[in-house]
């Protein structure tokens, strides 16, 4: 069996383990400090809404030698001053897409742009978005992400109960606004595929919640009938029992997300992948993140003011207090027992009392005849 094998079947039995719940604190500070970072960049520089939710034009040219920064350059010169993104394609054409612009503008410009970059204006493709098209798209969107997020919640509550619905949604809109926070930080282009994106990870990072939650709910079936664990130790050793198997769900699930993210959009150019790989990047991240230190931990206090709960935890502790006591009292109990003193000649003796040899010598019955 290999190293990381073992150590998951000793998580499993319960045999090793590292203590997330009574650490929980610090996850909780942790996360506030990212949510914080994540909505004061969205705050401060927003999205970077892509032309399918702001409208405009977007211009594609053949491939051509003309730099990106250049093409950027003369597309806003020609639009007067709007606001342009500029890829270069595989085949070295470029994509530019100008917000902003309606049908009367973006034929001056595309004339403009053609004279500029020195090519032919029959060779420029345009294609126009309209504003309310982009409205309509983003209306689309908030509310396939509230269903999904009713949906979620009315699952959980009638599998599991409402503590857990309650924990994983605060798990997803945690994940939710990490990821949301990341694109206003890095600047990506946000797009239809980084909403698919996001459903996604929000698919994901309930999967790896209910995983952990089944096996909670598994380990506290008649938890108030015994008095070992506390329904903290409880949920800590599920999150331990699951903890390989979540490692290596996101192991495998990032590695072909960041080839997409690093390769594809990094080396090899094909920018329009960027928008929907750092989606799943982050937000699969977020969501492995979120299942083993917020929503298990935020079940664990929930569940602990119950008072059926408080009652177990007291017990529990009464009990671990009678055992240690016990244990005190039979280390002082086995001490050497004390040395006497012989009453008849001094003899020191340590346990029951012991004749010497020579006071048994001469009562034996004498032998030989009388005389």
């Amino acid at each position: 069996m290999s190293k990381l094998g073992n150590i998951g079947a000793r998580l499993y039995r319960g045999e090793v383990g590292y203590d997330f719940i009574g650490k929980r604190k610090i996850w909780y500070g942790i996360s506030i400090l990212i949510t914080i970072t994540a909505i004061v960049g969205l705050a401060v520089r927003g999205l970077n809404m892509g032309i399918e939710f702001s409208g405009g034009a977007v211009f594609t040219t053949p491939p051509t030698s003309v730099s990106a920064p250049k093409a950027q350059h003369e597309a806003e010169s020609a639009s007067g001053g709007h606001q342009a993104v500029v890829q270069k394609l595989g085949s070295g054409a470029l994509r530019i897409q100008i917000s902003g612009l309606d049908t009367k503008q973006a034929v001056p410009v595309q004339e403009e742009l053609a004279k500029d970059l020195n090519i032919p204006v029959k060779d420029v493709n345009t294609q126009l978005v309209g504003p309310s098209w982009g409205e309509e798209i983003a209306n689309k969107a908030w509310l396939g992400l509230g269903i999904f997020m009713v949906l979620v919640v009315i699952y959980l509550a009638i599998a599991f109960e409402w503590r857990m619905a309650l924990a994983a949604l605060i798990a997803l809109i945690h994940d939710l606004t990490i990821t949301v926070g990341v694109y206003a930080l890095v600047g990506f282009e946000v797009t239809p595929g980084t909403v698919i994106g996001l459903l996604t990870i929000l698919g994901y990072s309930l999967y790896d919640t209910v995983v952990v939650f089944d096996s909670l709910k598994e380990a506290s079936k008649d938890l108030t009938k015994q008095t070992r664990f506390t329904y903290g130790e409880i949920a800590n050793r599920s999150i331990n029992s699951t903890l390989v198997r979540s490692i290596n769900t996101t192991v495998v699930a990032l590695l072909p997300v960041a080839g997409l993210l690093f390769v594809g959009g990094g080396f090899l150019g094909a920018g329009m992948l960027n928008d929907i790989s750092l989606a799943l990047f982050v937000g699969l991240a977020a969501g492995a993140y979120s299942s083993i230190f917020i929503a298990t931990p935020l079940v664990a206090d929930l569940k602990g003011r119950e008072p059926q709960i408080k009652a177990l935890a007291k017990r529990v502790k009464a009990k671990r207090a009678a055992a240690a006591a016990k244990d005190a009292g039979q280390e002082d109990t086995e001490e050497p027992a004390p040395a006497t003193a012989d009453a008849e000649d001094g003899t020191a003796v340590v346990g029951p009392r012991q004749q010497p040899a020579s006071r048994n010598r001469g009562r034996g019955r004498p032998s030989g005849k009388r005389r």
